[in-house]
């Protein structure tokens, strides 16, 4: 999401500099093509705010290039991919330590090597608890002088990064000097003197704490409604899961969020921040039961939604031929990190099924690069085609487009198909589906049998 950050930034009055070590993405960024942009990173909105802030935006992959510009930056902010050991929970630092190294390479070179110009250097990853105490020892051990580090997480959505990013709820900031308060105060002019939004000054420790927990509690609700809400609505019949859900969320102090099912709750934060905050806190000695037990809950949310039709349907994968439809993680992103359809595949793939039909609108090349060595799994670009002759047919992503499926469905997947709804995208139907010869097996419902109707 550091695009996103940058080119608000850029929208807020700033002059920006984005450097990227992927020289593609940055000629892609520069070239001021929407297409392009969107083909490095679809982000609803991002190409055009780009477009629109041309003038304050510098684009670079060559980090000598920046020495220039260095003598009147004020903040260099810091967002790097800081991913997970082996599903271990322990965060891989190398490409934060490498770029901590690489920057104090050049920070000690501004002003002609006086370095006159103070800089604030602010964490922007999700980084385990004390990092910017890592930062700070390696830019000391470079001889970096004049220098502060902060923390300043983000708290974006996927596919709504850049809403969230020009009217955010809360805007968190941690420094140990009010001189970088200061800085901070200036970056953030627009949102600190905003009735609207929260603007909060912590230490840095604080604020990575903030990210991880906020992370939890979200990914915790989710699993909470998988793992209860929705099962208890699969175990028993006469639950419409919608009328449950309107009767928990009328309850002010439970509210709204994260009060829906689906087959997986996937994306690049929710697993990995649990993992690492799990982590974290073993190593402290504490009890971490709570976290596993919501890890746990998401896993199982996958396989059981999978096992369904072997369970309830005797149902038998061998030879069968079966489409996905949807393989981002969410609407509104081409991003494919943890997505439900990544586990199906996997799951199928086990099951010596014939064949994998996929389709998403955005996520089509991102999801055949994933398994480019998988010759079951085949992209297809038009929805009629995939869903002809099919044995099964599975939901996994929540487009608003795949509410409208159910003409499609009638008239191109034979009788008798399953339907397996991982999103509940298709709920308002499922009887006119069974009514048309449909067995359904839907994550917050009990199986619903085709019904044979006698004229």
């Amino acid at each position: 999401m550091g695009a996103c950050s940058a080119v608000v930034s850029a929208d807020s009055g700033h002059d920006i500099i984005i450097y990227d070590i992927d020289q593609a993405r940055i000629e892609n960024f520069a070239s001021l093509d929407k297409e392009k942009i969107e083909e490095s990173l679809y982000e609803y909105g991002l190409a055009d705010l780009v477009v629109k802030n041309k003038s304050r935006l510098k684009f670079t992959s060559d980090l000598e290039e920046i020495i220039k510009d260095l003598d009147n930056v004020q903040a260099i902010f810091m967002c790097l991919p800081t991913p997970e050991k082996d599903e271990s929970g322990e965060t891989d630092l190398s490409y934060y330590e490498k770029a901590v190294n690489d920057l104090a390479r050049i920070l000690v070179k501004r002003n002609e090597g006086a370095q006159s110009q103070y800089v604030l250097i602010v964490n922007k990853s999700t980084v385990p608890l004390g990092m910017s105490s890592r930062a700070q020892e390696i830019l000391d051990s470079h001889g970096v002088k004049n220098y502060g580090v902060g923390s300043n997480p983000e708290f974006l959505v996927e596919g709504k990064a850049i809403e969230g990013s020009t009217r955010p709820s809360r805007v968190v900031v941690g420094a140990w000097q009010e001189k970088d308060f200061a800085i901070f105060r200036e970056i953030y002019k627009r949102f600190c003197e905003s009735p609207n939004t929260s603007y909060l000054e912590v230490n840095p420790v604080e604020a990575e704490a903030g990210k991880l927990l906020a992370n939890f509690i979200l990914f915790n609700r989710l699993s909470a409604c998988f793992d209860v809400v929705g099962r208890t609505c699969e175990k028993f019949d006469h639950l419409h899961f919608e009328n449950i859900r309107r009767i928990l969320i009328s309850d002010n102090r439970i509210g709204n969020w994260g009060f829906y099912d689906s087959l997986f709750a996937g994306g690049s934060c929710f697993i990995k921040d649990a993992r690492s905050l799990s982590f974290q806190l073993k190593e402290k000695n504490a009890n971490v039961d709570i976290l596993n037990d919501t890890l746990s809950a998401n896993e199982r949310q996958l396989a059981n939604f999978m096992q369904r039709p072997e369970q309830e349907l005797k149902l038998d994968w061998q030879n069968k031929k079966v489409g996905i439809l949807g393989l981002a993680f969410k609407r509104d992103t081409n991003d494919i990190r943890n997505s439900g359809a990544i586990g199906a595949v996997k799951f199928l793939s086990q099951k010596n099924v014939a064949e994998i039909r996929a389709y998403d609108p955005i996520a089509g090349d991102n999801f055949q690069k994933y398994f480019s060595d998988n010759e079951l799994v085949k992209i297809y670009t038009d929805r009629k085609t995939l869903i002809k002759d099919l044995d099964v047919l599975i939901i996994a992503t929540d487009w608003p487009e795949f509410r409208e499926l159910v003409q499609e469905i009638e008239e191109n997947l034979p009788t008798g198909a399953l339907i397996m709804d991982g999103r509940r995208m298709l709920q308002a139907q499922y009887e006119k589906l069974n009514k048309a010869g449909y067995d359904i097996i839907a994550v917050g419902s009990s199986l619903k049998k085709s019904i044979s109707v006698v004229n």
